[in-house]
């Protein structure tokens, strides 16, 4: 194992499609993963993935690997996660048996719908999540009634939720529906990924959201996908993600 040399561990692990650069750490320090025979357990070793045994849970990890990028459709329903504790139905079996180990890049809540990146890269996955890269994700949101121009205004300047004020955002009024009660379409541009953001913004101006839809993400569209169903990304895609 290397101390100065080489790449670091959680690098290698994310690189290599094992879990996202987060999820490698906990890897680590749960003493998880070996280099050479040896557990190693803190977080800035090193190593050579051409040239040491690097093992997870005693299973050695391939750095051949041909990296997976998928567009998935979510429907409402499903956890944004490899496994759930409860039982819920996850995201992972929309893809199928031969999907392999692929993860969610961020989340999408059980009560929501639309776009979510899967992907094997834990370095494009980490770029993708991480707030500093601001990465801008587009929903359309159904909400009650009908929002002023005061509420819009608002919600673009930033509201507070959690204790702390949101970043601003672009958003557009739409159609205004009323059967089965009066009810408006929101389009929101977020360049921050906070927790149930949209639907805390919405509520914080007066108008809880009825339905959530993310219609792209890193310029990444939705497209002609139905609910359920996934595409691998074009090379072109993954250009503008990169």
């Amino acid at each position: 194992m290397a101390s100065g040399a080489g790449i670091r561990l959680q690098k290698i692990l994310s690189t290599a499609g094992v879990a996202s650069r987060r999820a490698s750490e906990q890897l680590i320090t749960g003493g998880r993963v070996t280099v050479n025979g040896e557990v190693v357990r803190e977080l800035g070793s090193k190593a050579d993935p051409s040239r040491d045994d690097i093992r997870v849970d005693g299973r050695r990890i391939r750095t051949d690997i041909r990296h997976r990028y998928l567009a998935l459709y979510k429907p409402r329903g499903y956890v944004t996660t490899r496994k759930d504790p409860e039982g819920r139905p996850t995201v992972i079996d929309l893809l199928g048996r031969d999907a392999g180990y692929i993860y969610p890049v961020g989340r999408l809540d059980y009560d929501s719908e639309g776009l979510l990146l899967l992907t094997t890269d834990g370095d494009l996955a980490e770029r993708l999540t991480h707030p500093r890269h601001e990465v801008e994700r587009v929903y359309e949101a159904i909400v009650a009634g009908v929002p002023d121009d005061a509420a819009i205004e608002k919600l673009r300047r930033g509201v507070f939720i959690d204790g702390r004020r949101t970043a601003p955002a672009e958003v557009r009024r739409g159609a205004t529906v009323k059967s089965g009660g009066l009810t408006t379409k929101l389009t929101i541009a977020l360049r921050e990924g906070r927790n149930r953001q949209v639907r805390k913004m919405c509520l914080a101006v007066g108008h809880p959201v009825r339905a959530l839809t993310r219609t792209s993400m890193g310029g990444i569209r939705l497209g002609r996908l139905r609910p359920g169903e996934w595409r691998e990304l074009s090379a072109a895609e993954l250009d503008s993600l990169r």
